[in-house]
């Protein structure tokens, strides 16, 4: 198990081709190819964690589980998202499901998507393939992912702090999509006439 801050921003990602050339320049390392994740958000009836700004997730990457808690940092970096992560993990996910839906934990959000990751230096470039859009996400320290940003031809405007979740929603509100989670199933059955 570790605990740390992540530090982090997302970027919406217009050519993947272009971005995976300019990290191999860069001199990054692919850790870990393009890779299915299903990711569920679990919550108390009431939504506590949501309203205190936590989050309780466990994740299928690939074969492998996780459970991650993510509580709201007292360090905030300016522009970009802190949070400090706790994770560990986990052998049998559908047995910590039915621990924490003993518990009275309920899913309250699923996504998914395609997560390819890069290491450099200092921290990680990951490159998201959803079903609302491909985004990028630059994790390390504050002043590597400025600069890893510059690198990457990123404005700082154009950092994205927010979650998943929210950029769920938000998408939801421009399309007025019906889907009730971020899937690619959902999506495609979601699509307005």
């Amino acid at each position: 198990m570790s605990s740390s801050h992540e530090v982090e921003i997302k970027f919406c990602i217009a050519d993947i081709d272009r971005l995976v050339a300019r990290l191999r320049q860069l001199g990054f390392q692919q850790v870990t190819p393009r890779t299915h994740e299903m990711n569920t958000l679990f919550d108390l009836p009431g939504h506590p964690l949501r309203g205190r700004g936590d989050v309780l997730r466990l994740r299928k990457y690939g074969e492998t589980w996780v459970l991650t808690h993510k509580t709201k940092s007292h360090k905030q970096n300016g522009p970009h998202k802190t949070r400090v992560e706790t994770e560990t993990r986990i052998d049998n996910g559908k047995k910590m499901e039915a621990i924490l839906r003993a518990l009275q934990f309920e899913p309250s959000f699923r996504y998914e998507k395609f997560r390819a990751e890069w290491k450099g230096k200092e921290g990680h470039v990951v490159i998201d393939e959803t079903p609302i859009g491909i985004y990028g996400e630059i994790e390390g320290p504050p002043e590597w992912i400025d600069s890893v940003a510059r690198d990457l031809e990123i404005n700082r405007k154009d950092y994205i702090t927010e979650t998943y979740a929210g950029l769920f929603f938000a998408w939801k509100r421009e399309t007025g999509s019906s889907a009730q989670e971020m899937t690619f199933e959902a999506i495609r059955g979601s699509v307005s006439a």
